[in-house]
């Protein structure tokens, strides 16, 4: 525990619904008439970098890789950061209010008194990463779910922003959530609010005011007060790999099933002709018709089937990368796309970008793919068992 020396001489703690225009009130109020030492915000280094970007009407200088967002995990946590950012974008236009609004409120009000501004959230990535790890299969459906309905929304349901401030409704709100994924509940809220804790109990200066929303005040001054709850800083910034799940040992199991019994059976003499032009059809069928579901260029289908085959029975690897490479491509996605994806408003404005069209290109050729993977089951697999049975 610290010692008294060390800890600020007082700390008072704003919690703000981040797209309420009574927030932003609150907070610049409360800045000009205490003039504090230190004005802690809610923020990391790239998303404080990110809104002050967007003040000045510059662009993301962070290099655009498509190749890198389509991958397996940074692909999740871009379609996630994506759908949480339209969401907030949403409401925030629906009462004339821009997320994040109040965080540069409070950073302008600073600069203004002289105060020194601490950021004190975790990284979004290092809390992104730590979150999934810990959802299981199930839980990242039930969640993806909630995300695509969320764009059936209607604006009655989005009424009234303010009441996100209040006790009870915040809890309800929370409770869901934490009933949906605990674990990941416990990632987002608990050990965030342990991390803010800790910043602020480490800042030196006097007098502090600390803008955050209002889902993290309580539990932040629990920490505070109780300083010895809180995990050691390097814990909580560590990525632990994902713990080894039953969904991933069916990825594996299933493509090294199919590769054992194929070789075993022409070993014995049976002819597999026919059995792997049904898996190649299959496979490379349903993953060209999830592709060109998507929306895809017909380039971009005939790689997902004639990769398909071969992705199937190389867990490493997915059909929908390919696809997705190929219709980056043709489409020439540019960082242009990647800023206005945020942006869009509904349905119609989402499948204009042509970010998002190769995203979806990339999630049907490998449902499609998948798919044709457990079609084969019955139909190729049991009957070369059978043959090798005997029977």
């Amino acid at each position: 525990m610290e010692s008294e020396l060390e800890k600020p001489k007082s700390i008072k703690i704003i919690g703000t619904a981040h797209v309420s225009s009574k927030s932003i009130e609150e907070v610049e109020q409360t800045i000009l008439e205490m003039k504090p030492d230190v004005v802690a915000v809610e923020l990391d280094l790239n998303r404080y970098h990110n809104l002050k970007n967007e003040v000045a009407g510059k662009e993301s200088e962070k290099e655009f890789n498509i190749r890198e967002i389509i991958k397996s995990d940074q692909l999740t946590m871009f379609l996630v950061s994506s759908f949480l950012s339209y969401m907030q974008k949403k409401i925030g236009e629906d009462v004339g209010v821009k997320p994040g609004a109040e965080m540069m409120a409070a950073i302008e009000a600073a600069e203004e008194v002289g105060a020194n501004v601490a950021l004190i959230d975790r990284d979004i990535q290092i809390t992104f990463k730590r979150a999934l790890n810990k959802m299981s299969f199930w839980e990242k459906m039930k969640f993806a779910y909630g995300l695509i309905a969320s764009f059936f929304t209607s604006d009655e349901e989005l009424e009234d922003i303010e009441k996100i401030k209040e006790g009870d409704t915040l809890a309800e709100v929370m409770g869901y959530f934490k009933e949906m994924s605990p674990q990941a509940y416990h990632v987002l809220v608990d050990e965030r609010d342990a991390y803010m804790a800790q910043m602020l109990l480490d800042i030196p200066e006097g007098q502090i005011v600390a803008v955050v929303g209002a889902g993290h005040q309580s539990g932040i001054k629990e920490y505070m007060d109780h300083s010895e709850k809180i995990p050691p800083v390097n814990e909580l910034l560590k990525i632990d790999k994902s713990n080894v799940s039953i969904s991933k040992v069916i990825v594996f199991a299933i493509p090294a099933v199919f590769v054992i019994i194929f070789l075993l059976a022409f070993l014995n003499g049976i002819n597999v002709n026919s059995s792997i032009l049904y898996f190649v059809l299959l496979t490379g069928g349903l993953g060209c018709i999830g592709s060109l579901a998507a929306g895809s260029k017909v380039y971009s289908a005939l790689t997902a089937f004639v990769v398909a085959p071969i992705t199937s029975i190389h867990p490493l690897l997915a059909a929908g990368w390919f696809a997705g490479i190929v219709e980056a491509k043709y489409r020439m996605v540019s960082m242009e796309d990647l800023a206005e994806l945020p942006k869009c408003e509904g349905l119609r404005d989402l499948w204009g970008n042509k970010l998002f069209r190769v995203l979806l290109v990339v999630v049907g050729a490998n449902i499609g793919t998948s798919i044709g993977t457990f079609l084969a089951i019955p139909n190729v697999l049991w009957p070369l068992i059978s043959k090798l049975m005997g029977y």
